[in-house]
């Protein structure tokens, strides 16, 4: 324990953000982070509690009081190192990650949990700052080859880890960059996309091979790599969107969220592919925005929009407002049920909650308004809360873009999973369990929300380095890999 007394005689504090008037003028990231000996005295607050519940709430088993001391004492090449023995890319959770962590503090008991998510991006910040990040090469290769198939954080992780143990590792990404949705489902005001670019950087020292534009099942058969690899891992992520089935969804100007996020993203780049997209180019400028849906997804529709320069951006919400603060004895140390205000929120945004879409109206071929109505949950017969519309409350929303960011229902049935032949469970992820991570396929594994179904990047490097770790074992008998 670094400080015995530092959860006493510190204050909570964490990164505060550029002003609205100033961060919406661009695409860049636009966190503020703490100085060097603020950050020490966070870290002090860190209680190295006898049963740490942060382990319980960060999937990738981070030695979360480990660093925390670690910092306090200010050895940042050790802490720097024991957060990547647990963590492949710290730099994407410690942006995008909503910290569970931190939910399962014990200081969070009284809303002043230990600003764990800070301290781990600082930690990884300053150690590219100070050239301690470098290829991790393997000392003898083992001849065996592997496949993985998608290039998000799961891909990439799983790619990592097993390039380390000395396999030969092609990643195949069927986007122009390597990322997923790292890359072109997060806008770059979150993360900018160089923090991708120099872990690529760093995994082809390492052996990785990328290859871009190579979709599996179109440019190449699942067939052809299972005669070239030994392994094929499918981390091709969740990419099949939840539609709305309204009246009037085939009106021009509803779209999913992807294609709007992708396609700003592509712009931030620098593309000039815009008018080739097959939604052609989408824009919110001067438009009355509506995005449906109130989860992250929905949250960077309603920063991208703002920064667009929307004339009104709604977000609409299925399920009722959540209370502002949680009751701690039901839930603390799981992830509670709250009411969350993201800085694309604090942007600008009016939300509407317990709300349902009944029909879009438009003319011309154009969305023009929403019909909504107000809804009520209500217990049912068996007592599980049950929606109920509002009778009378019916309501029209200027609507002339519409974002549809509703979550997603699984994997893509496309020609890979066909050709892969694997089984999928009752949720249309690809079945697998998460000890062998093996499909119903010989050879065949998954990984991240390809098998899990849609989740968080912090779930998605945990399975991939797992799925790693099955891999190795399956190859070489055993493995020394950490799960």
């Amino acid at each position: 324990m670094g400080k015995p007394t530092g959860f006493l005689e510190v204050a909570r504090r964490d990164r505060d953000y550029q002003p609205p008037q100033e961060r919406l003028r661009n695409y860049r990231e636009f966190v503020n982070p703490l100085p060097t000996q603020e950050l020490v005295a966070q870290a002090s607050r860190c209680m190295d509690c006898g049963i740490p519940f942060c382990h319980n709430g960060c999937p990738v088993n981070n030695q979360i009081p480990d660093f925390n001391n670690l910092v306090y004492r200010e050895q940042w090449k050790a802490a720097l190192d024991n957060l990547l023995s647990t963590n492949n890319f710290p730099e994407f959770t410690g942006r995008i990650c909503p910290a569970p962590c931190e939910a399962s503090c014990t200081l969070n008991i009284q809303d002043t949990p230990v600003t764990i998510k800070t301290i781990e991006c600082q930690i990884i910040d300053r150690g590219w700052e100070e050239g301690w990040i470098t290829p991790h090469m393997a000392p003898r290769g083992t001849g065996k080859r592997v496949a993985v198939v998608g290039s998000g954080p799961a891909g990439l992780a799983c790619a990592q880890q097993l390039a380390r143990a000395g396999h030969a590792v092609t990643v195949f990404e069927k986007s122009d960059r390597i990322g997923g949705l790292l890359r072109y489902g997060i806008p770059d005001f979150k993360m900018e996309k160089h923090l991708i670019d120099r872990r690529v950087a760093q995994m082809e020292a390492e052996g990785v091979i990328f290859r871009t534009s190579f979709e599996v099942g179109v440019n190449v058969s699942v067939q052809r790599l299972m005669d070239d690899y030994e392994v094929l891992v499918m981390a091709g992520g969740a990419e099949a969107p939840r539609d709305l089935a309204i009246e009037g969804r085939e009106l021009g100007g509803i779209h999913f969220a992807m294609d709007f996020l992708t396609q700003q993203n592509k712009r931030v780049a620098g593309d000039d592919e815009l008018r080739a997209a097959p939604t052609g180019a989408i824009s919110a400028t001067g438009k009355h925005v509506v995005v449906i849906g109130g989860g992250d997804t929905g949250s960077d529709c309603i920063g991208t929009s703002n920064r667009h320069g929307a004339a009104t951006v709604t977000q609409l919400e299925i399920m009722p407002q959540p209370p502002e603060r949680e009751n701690k004895a039901m839930t603390w140390p799981d992830w509670p049920l709250r009411l969350r205000t993201s800085s694309s929120h604090q942007e600008g945004c009016e939300r509407e909650f317990a709300v349902a879409t009944k029909r879009a109206i438009g003319s011309n071929g154009r969305i023009e308004a929403l019909e909504c109505v107000r809804l009520e949950w209500v217990a049912g017969p068996d007592g599980r809360q049950q929606m109920q519309e509002v009778a009378g409350s019916e309501f029209q929303l200027k609507a002339d873009l519409v974002l549809l960011a509703m979550g997603f229902v699984g994997p893509r049935k496309s020609g890979f999973t066909e050709q892969a032949g694997v089984e999928f469970d009752v949720r249309g992820a690809v079945r697998a369990d998460t000890v062998s991570y093996q499909t119903s396929t010989p050879g065949i594994f998954s990984c991240g929300d390809m098998r899990r179904g849609q989740s968080l990047v912090v779930w998605a490097i945990r399975e991939g380095r797992q799925c790693a770790h099955a891999v190795d074992a399956f190859l070489m008998g055993t493995s020394r890999l950490p799960r």
